[in-house]
């Protein structure tokens, strides 16, 4: 990993850093809401449901917080473009920072009733919107900073930010779900959350130190700024938005292992919270090593074969994951969430923020890739929702969920198969119908 570090340099270094450094802090807070969500939301702002409705209602408010992704992508899309990725990384920042914090001071259902958990839904709409714009802000940072045949890999320290922030708030969570069960449901869960105001604030003294991309100060110069981006967008280039929100749906990976088969260990098989969360912690930590070697091994050979590879292999690997956490053996369990998480599933992680940037010119390229990429994680985000209402919460109700995760990875294949190869194209000419390659 420290080769690949200090080959960063430069003006590209500073934005992929700064890159991985907010997006870390920015989904520290998304994420712990998905890990609070699959362990105690349901005891504490629904206890009046049965166990598995409760658990069903719980994993919905996690999918919620996506709803309001489209939406925040069409607002902070327009202001990216229009006004700058510097002004919507700042702001997202502080939008998250401030809604998760007050996630952490909500009263419970014992206390206020039906009013908890409405507040609880309201505070993760403003948590979706505030994530709608960040990977595609840092993303579109990232990769005008970078040299033409490194692309991915410099813009992959987006999605290995990410999975940092998941480590992060994992490894929050584990000395907290140690807890006992009345200290863990009054106030344990909480200290996550009000955590969050730290983080906030590091961000955004990160965020404000950095310059704005060359590329948009060339739109600048010359007066070429869109003055309705999503007018132009829709008009010029809505078949690779429709094509990113399908190939987005890869996310749903993501969801169904980091929430479903959370709730599925701990509150179905009854296995321990403290080795479930592991598997995160440990997955995410290969996958901040692997994403960047994916990357460049996209700059090398494109960017397709290594995605639809990718996409292949999760829809192979989590029949064995969740098959392995049904036997409750915890070492099975170890090593096929790590080989799925941390190693496959990475290799998309390490081209998409390349690959969708691509498909888009500078003067829509971050409302391209926030609302074709936030739509696509809406569906996502409801995956872990829907394959529990359809496959049920029982013992057996592995295979059905691992059916419906493999034919949304077909999907995104699909999609991905069909687009442009645009690891040789000029960044000058990115989005244009036919650029000259190099």
């Amino acid at each position: 990993m420290r080769s690949i570090i200090v080959t960063v340099q430069g003006k590209p270094r500073k934005a992929a850093i700064a890159a991985w450094i907010g997006s870390a802090l920015e989904y520290y807070d998304f994420f712990i809401y998905g890990t609070a969500a699959a362990l105690v939301f349901s005891k504490i702002f629904f206890p009046s449901s049965s166990p598995a409705t409760g658990t069903l209602l719980a994993l919905a408010t996690f999918g919620v917080g996506y709803l309001a992704r489209p939406v925040g992508a069409f607002v902070l899309g327009h202001v990216g473009d229009k006004f700058g990725r510097k002004k919507v990384l700042v702001s997202t920042l502080v939008m998250m920072g401030a809604s998760t914090f007050l996630v952490g001071c909500l009263p419970t259902y014992d206390q206020v009733g039906v009013l908890a958990p409405v507040l609880l839904v309201v505070l993760r709409l403003l948590q979706g919107f505030s994530v709608s714009g960040e990977q595609a802000g840092a993303n579109s940072m990232t990769l005008e900073h970078a040299p033409e045949n490194r692309r991915a890999f410099f813009t992959s320290f987006t999605l290995n930010g990410t999975q940092a922030g998941q480590i992060i708030a994992t490894a929050i969570f584990l000395p907290i779900a140690a807890l006992p069960e009345d200290q863990l449901l009054t106030w344990g869960w909480r200290v996550p959350f009000w955590l969050s105001i730290g983080v906030a604030a590091v961000g955004l003294v990160i965020r404000r130190t950095l310059e704005e991309t060359p590329a948009f100060e060339q739109e600048v110069a010359t007066n070429n700024v869109a003055r309705m981006p999503l007018a132009v967008l829709f008009r010029e280039q809505w078949r690779d938005v429709l094509r990113v929100v399908v190939a987005a749906v890869i996310a749903s990976v993501s969801t169904i292992f980091t929430v479903h088969a959370l709730s599925y260990a701990v509150n179905t098989m009854h296995l321990e919270r403290g080795p479930m969360l592991w598997v995160g912690v440990l997955a995410n930590v290969a996958a901040v090593i692997t994403i960047p070697l994916w990357g460049r091994l996209s700059d090398r050979i494109g960017r397709k074969p290594v995605f639809i590879g990718g996409s292949l292999g999760c829809a192979v690997l989590m029949f064995a994951y969740l098959w392995s956490i049904s036997t409750g053996g915890y070492a099975l369990i170890f090593v096929v969430g790590i080989l799925m998480f941390g190693v496959v599933h990475s290799a998309t992680s390490g081209v998409w923020p390349a690959f969708y940037g691509e498909m888009f010119t500078t003067r829509v390229r971050l409302s391209g890739m926030a609302i074709g990429t936030q739509i696509g994680f809406a569906i996502a985000g409801f995956a872990p929702t829907v394959a529990t209402a359809l496959a049920g919460t029982g013992p057996d109700s592995w295979l059905g969920v691992s059916i419906i995760t493999a034919v949304l990875c077909l999907v995104n294949v699909a999609a991905v198969a069909t687009a442009r190869e645009t690891y040789r194209v000029p960044t000058e000419q990115l989005g244009l119908k036919e650029p000259v390659r190099v």
